[in-house]
């Protein structure tokens, strides 16, 4: 059986001191809801990776725990430390502390993550340490009892598996939305059969790229499980030894997605005074996108845009307040 890798990506450039607020991060709107959603507080995002650097600055209060289902480090099942980059990287654009003195912020700044390096150092893993890893995710328990808000995978491969299939099933089936990058084979905006597993599986949610201009990314994948799509090209994020590095990937579109969960997690539980089906968080999420134009196989249900029910809310007391100034008067009131 084949291996299940690391999506590809491009290093584009790696730095000591990125933009506070990366612009991924800013063009999702995460910012305008961060008082709302408290900032993701109270969430757990869990990361099916490379592994993170553990003392990374803007990351070493964010994380809660973690195991390494790989090889690396002899097998030590306590040792998830990323010898790739790839797991810090995403890890930074979920859930970077925003720090005064310095650094970035990810999505949700206040949730926490647990880190689950099932990818080795080269970027491959088994299927097995991978099912086995999502199986982690969905049983494992914080000191005070906390459970997994969401799984985050930016990784996929050609094979259809039966056994990860049911594993995504059985997260899903207790409340665990499963964030997975589409891939980027994509080389056609109009084909419908760039697929990578587990990305293609319907109980997913399947990431797709774009850029700062709000364009499909060349390189992303297009099928019709696309459930929308988020910024992926030159992202700034976390990397190791303490550094920040821009990539670009439908990797990193994924962990923009896997964070706004855990901010509309918040807001939406609080609006609804109850705790949220994996389904209903599913629909808040995409009541939470604008459509860009392209062939749903491309973008989905659209961009996504974490304040845009604010934006229209405002936009129809605006209306409303217009009307009721141009409204005739009633002559029976005279």
């Amino acid at each position: 059986m084949a291996k299940l890798h690391l999506i590809p990506y491009r290093v584009e450039e790696v730095t000591e001191r990125p933009p506070q607020i990366p612009e991924g991060v800013c063009m999702i709107e995460a910012p305008e809801v961060w008082e709302a959603a408290e900032k993701g507080q109270g969430t757990i995002i869990a990361i099916l990776d490379t592994g993170c650097q553990k003392d990374h600055p803007d990351l070493q209060d964010r994380i809660i725990g973690g195991k390494n289902f790989t090889p690396d480090f002899n097998g030590d099942a306590s040792n998830f430390d990323d010898n790739n980059g790839h797991g810090t990287h995403v890890a930074g654009t979920v859930a970077a502390s925003y720090r005064k003195e310095g650094g970035i912020a990810g999505v949700a700044p206040s949730a926490q993550l647990l880190i689950i390096k099932v990818l080795a150092g080269e970027g491959g893993g088994e299927y097995q340490g991978i099912i086995d890893g999502i199986q982690f995710a969905i049983d494992w328990r914080g000191p005070n009892g906390e459970a997994v808000t969401v799984i985050s995978m930016s990784l996929g491969g050609p094979e259809d598996v039966v056994e990860l299939h049911d594993v995504i099933k059985r997260s899903v089936g207790a409340g665990i939305p499963v964030v997975c990058a589409a891939g980027n084979e994509g080389d056609d905006a109009y084909d419908t059969n760039e697929f990578a597993y587990p990305g293609a599986y319907g109980e997913v949610i399947q990431v797709g790229a774009v850029n700062f201009q709000r364009k499909i990314a060349n390189f992303s994948n297009t099928n019709d499980e696309i459930d929308l799509v988020a910024p992926g090209v030159d992202i700034y994020s976390t990397f190791p030894g303490g550094k920040y590095a821009s990539l670009s990937g439908t990797s990193m579109a994924t962990p923009h997605v896997s964070g706004a969960l855990a901010l509309i997690k918040n807001i939406a539980e609080k609006e609804f005074a109850r705790e949220l089906t994996e389904a209903e968080l599913y629909a808040q999420l995409v009541r939470r996108t604008i459509p860009l134009g392209y062939p749903k196989t491309a973008e989905g249900n659209g961009l996504l845009s974490l304040d845009i029910l604010n934006k229209i809310e405002q936009l129809f007391k605006v209306m409303n307040k217009s009307y009721r100034a141009n409204e005739k008067t009633d002559p029976r009131k005279l």
